[in-house]
């Protein structure tokens, strides 16, 4: 089965991929951080009990993990996917992870909070995955009863979590826009709407691949539906710019653009080294290529799991070794190799 990152929206492809999350906790125990070991594992083993006919809301496959028999490199690539966090990967106390098939819908259990829920898909679709959402938290609910209060919402870890709960997010490939001198204005503009936008990879320009995360930064005080909408304004805002802003640099400079466009495929195709930094510009430069019609390939061309494959776990879990800096960025250079298909 394909992962979720493995596929394109080919309506809108510079909107690499939406995302909705859900915290929740059972109101029968103590936040995570409160809680002992003893309890954890108990409240661990009832979660995964409870949740073991998952499948039938949706005629999914599911399969529990627990986080402490998982080794450190297959978290660590499992946090590279956004499968789960930082903080849940170096987790020492007792956790699980509940993970679809297709790795679209991850369940972390006891991680900063008792239930965090969400959802990912390709492409602009936060309608849709807060749907889904919504009715696998009400499947949950049923069987484990959360905290919630009634002029606060439901009760979490991290007071700005309070409320719905609720994080949706769309990451967006912005290579142009995000160039131009007004983008941290632009950026700034947004923080007044509501919405937060920042690089996937790093800040301002030291965020190679250019792909940036919109989400919103309340979840007190507004609807799920009125959060859904925000991200979707806010994304599409950017993406008519960055459209506009494109459009006018092929007209003034298609020349110069293609240029930049097949020297980075030509490099990615016969580089036998390649640090993570070049791959990511790279690879950013090839898939504005596909998407402007620069380049043509003989077969789909997923780059967001390119980017996501050349990360640093995700190598070494391909390796049957392990890897240091220089062997790195060999094995970079042969999975992009490899993975980039020819072209027209």
């Amino acid at each position: 089965m394909l992962k979720w990152f493995e596929k394109v929206d080919q309506k809108r492809p510079e909107i690499v991929s939406s995302r909705v999350r859900l915290v929740r906790n059972w109101s029968q125990y103590a936040f995570p951080s409160r809680l002992p070991q003893k309890e954890s594992a108990e409240m661990l083993h009832r979660l995964e009990v409870g949740l073991q006919n998952l499948g039938s809301l949706d005629g999914r496959h599911y399969e529990y993990r627990n986080l402490g028999e998982m080794g450190e490199l297959e978290k660590k690539a499992l946090q590279e996917r956004r499968v789960f966090n930082s903080t849940v990967a170096s987790k020492k106390t007792p956790a699980g992870l509940i993970l679809s098939e297709d790795e679209d819908t991850a369940i972390v259990l006891n991680g900063t909070d008792h239930i965090r829920l969400h959802m990912f898909s390709p492409g602009l679709h936060l309608d849709e995955l807060w749907t889904r959402c919504d009715q696998m938290d009400d499947f949950i609910n049923a069987r484990f009863p959360y905290a919630f209060d009634k002029k606060y919402g439901y009760l979490t870890s991290f007071p700005t979590n309070v409320g719905t709960g609720m994080r949706a997010s769309v990451v967006l490939h912005l290579p142009t826009l995000s160039l131009g001198k007004k983008f941290n204005g632009l950026v700034a503009e947004m923080g007044r709407f509501g919405a937060s936008v920042r690089g996937v990879y790093g800040e301002g320009s030291e965020n190679y691949g250019a792909l940036y995360e919109i989400s919103n930064q309340k979840t007190l005080g507004m609807t799920e539906k009125e959060i859904v909408d925000l991200v979707n304004r806010v994304a599409l805002q950017l993406l008519t710019q960055e459209r506009q802003v494109r459009k006018m640099t092929l007209e003034k400079r298609r020349l110069e653009y293609a240029d930049e466009v097949y020297k980075s495929y030509g490099v990615l195709k016969y580089a036998r080294r390649m640090s993570a930094k070049d791959a990511m510009i790279f690879l950013s430069r090839i898939m504005s290529g596909i998407v402007d019609g620069i380049l043509e390939t003989e077969e789909g061309c997923a780059v967001y799991r390119m980017m996501l494959g050349i990360q640093p776990a995700n190598l070494q879990s391909l390796s049957e070794k392990p890897l240091g800096k220089e062997e790195l960025d060999e094995a970079r250079a042969d999975y992009i190799r490899a993975e980039l298909p020819e072209l027209k």
